[in-house]
């Protein structure tokens, strides 16, 4: 007899942030979170008690996807992080930081969020306008920008543990694959193609290549042979995304009535020999299969000139589609129309390390391609895949807005600066407009001021201070063991993005961040300056982070009641 248990009552947390444990855990996730910002960010091992895989990251995708936490509005932050980064790819520990830094300083300040919002919309509306000072735009006549925008992406991630050299190659390598996705002369619509990313375990990370086409791993030795005698130009492809083992369940749906005596078996098998002798008088030389090709079928289109590839799986049918213009037959009951047949150029057989691989190249124009991604063993070609997944997404955002932040955590502290200035300008308006006062205001300015600047500054975990110039407002970096505590005094530096330097003939002050300084209005730099920026952000990626940190901030600060159900 079942037992009945009475339901437990849900527990209802009132002023979540009032709670010392949901507070314990909000600081311990921004500590988390903090120690994996930047190029210099700390990796995490992240391990389930029960047993499981390791995983060794910084990215946040990954990270937040590993930690699990039992409190509600931790998860509340998280899924609107981890939104952020499928859409985007980019400056999800940017936005994870600055949401829980603002959270904290409306806390501590008591500031409505209506402050917050307001001051929102000032830096949208000072990072979209055309003289903003911190944003640039990317220039396509040459490959230089998308190589920078492309190298901050790569070196912000400390677990694919690379040299200068590598993730300088790494970079070129992500925009050559980007620039091959992009048609040149397809005429409507502009659809872009696929990088198919593929690792090699062992391999140092410089024998990394990009191939136009698709590379495709095999196993069978006859399909190598047969590779080296196809001379065609171009091969007649045909693509199946059927199994074609002759099993009676691949048949579909519905009843099948069997007559005594029948062979069922051997009935399949001659309806499938008859789809071959169709295939082979249309000239069709590389017969391609998502699942299993029969035995029998192999033997038959090999002894008439065809190279069979079974079992490529669902993930590469889309690029085989792309690349040889083939439309995928997902039926055995109808003649294969002339149009669903497609081409591509040449195979080859090419080899990396232990595995072999058949190239196969586009007849004509086609915007796939292949990268091969070597590293030393299996968890940093992990993160390098995922790195470079991200890169191709953030070079795609380019297109839609040709514009890039500088990096290094100068947007942030020109972005302070600018927000400090403004708002005493306008304080008795924006005061008023709020409902609030001037008070009230000016506390709310200083905590998301404080916010920015606590993202550059944690970009840094080595040690020495963090500076901001009273000119340009770009962030500078003093190191630890610097000879003498005072900026003036070190020369030849440059700020974090590159672009301002520093010597004996500038007359330039500093301030340390988050410390009181005289309010200032940033002065822009020179736009046809010979300098370019060493370190750039993406701009699309982090304007929405930045409405996703204050939005989040501001919807964790709302929250009045926490009800679970614990049964």
């Amino acid at each position: 007899m079942s037992r009945f248990v009475n339901k437990s009552p849900s527990i209802c947390t009132d002023r979540p942030l009032n709670n010392t444990d949901v507070c314990t855990k909000l600081r311990l996730l921004k500590q988390l979170l903090t120690s994996c910002l930047g190029p210099t960010g700390r990796l995490k091992h992240v391990h389930n008690n029960i047993g499981g895989h390791v995983v060794t990251t910084s990215a946040s995708s990954v990270l937040l996807t590993s930690v699990t936490s039992s409190q509600p509005i931790i998860n509340l932050i998280k899924s609107s992080i981890l939104n952020h980064v499928s859409r985007f790819s980019d400056c999800g520990l940017f936005a994870a930081v600055l949401c829980l830094s603002l959270i904290e300083e409306a806390k501590q300040s008591g500031v409505r969020r209506q402050v917050n919002k307001h001051l929102l919309s000032l830096c949208t509306s000072y990072l979209q306008h055309e003289h903003c000072g911190c944003r640039v735009p990317l220039d396509f006549c040459s490959s230089q920008d998308l190589i920078t925008l492309s190298l901050s992406v790569v070196s912000s991630k400390p677990a694919c543990v690379l040299t200068e050299a590598e993730a300088l190659h790494i970079s070129r390598l992500a925009v050559r694959a980007f620039l091959l996705t992009v048609p040149c002369d397809s005429p409507g619509p502009v659809r872009l193609g696929r990088t198919v990313s593929v690792g090699v375990e062992g391999h140092p990370v410089l024998n990394s290549e990009v191939f136009p086409g698709l590379l495709v791993e095999v196993h069978d030795i006859f399909c190598l042979k047969t590779a080296e005698h196809l001379r065609s130009d171009p091969l007649r492809v045909v693509l199946f995304s059927t199994s074609l083992a002759g099993d009676l369940c691949e048949l579909g749906d519905g009843i099948i009535q069997v007559h005594p005596g029948v062979d069922t078996d051997s009935q399949i098998l001659d309806q499938l020999l008859e789809l071959c002798e169709r295939v082979i008088g249309d000239g069709v030389k590389l017969f391609v299969c998502q699942k299993v090709v029969h035995p029998v079928l192999q033997q038959y289109l090999r002894r008439h000139g065809v190279m069979v590839m079974e079992r490529v799986g669902i993930s590469l049918m889309e690029p085989l589609a792309l690349l040889t213009g083939a439309l995928p037959v997902a039926t055995l009951h109808a003649t294969i129309p002339a149009k669903a047949y497609g081409t591509v150029k040449e195979v080859s057989v090419k080899e990396f390390g232990s595995k072999t691989m058949l190239h196969l190249e586009p007849a004509g124009e086609s915007a796939i391609c292949t990268m091969t991604l070597c590293h030393r063993n299996e968890t940093m070609l992990s993160e390098l895949k995922v790195v470079c997944q991200q890169t191709e997404h953030v070079l795609r955002l380019t297109l839609k807005e040709p514009s890039a932040l500088l990096g290094g955590g100068c947007t942030e502290t020109h972005l302070a600066a600018y927000i400090r200035h403004q708002s005493v300008e306008e304080v008795a308006e924006s005061a008023s407009a709020l409902g609030c006062s001037q008070t009230e205001y000016l506390l709310g300015v200083e905590g998301f001021c404080r916010s920015l600047e606590a993202v550059a500054a944690a970009l840094h975990h080595d040690g020495g201070d963090s500076f901001m110039d009273l000119t340009h407002a770009h962030h500078w970096t003093r190191p630890a063991d610097a000879m003498t505590e005072n900026m003036e005094d070190n020369s030849a530096l440059c700020c974090g993005c590159g672009l301002v330097q520093s010597g004996p003939t500038v007359d330039m002050k500093w301030t340390h961040l988050n410390t009181e300084h005289p309010e200032f209005s940033p002065a822009a730099l020179l736009k046809d300056r010979a300098v370019q920026p060493r370190v750039l952000d993406s701009f699309t990626a982090k304007l929405n982070a930045l409405q996703v940190a204050v939005e989040t901030a501001n919807l964790v600060l709302d929250v009045r009641f926490v009800i679970q159900d614990t049964n």
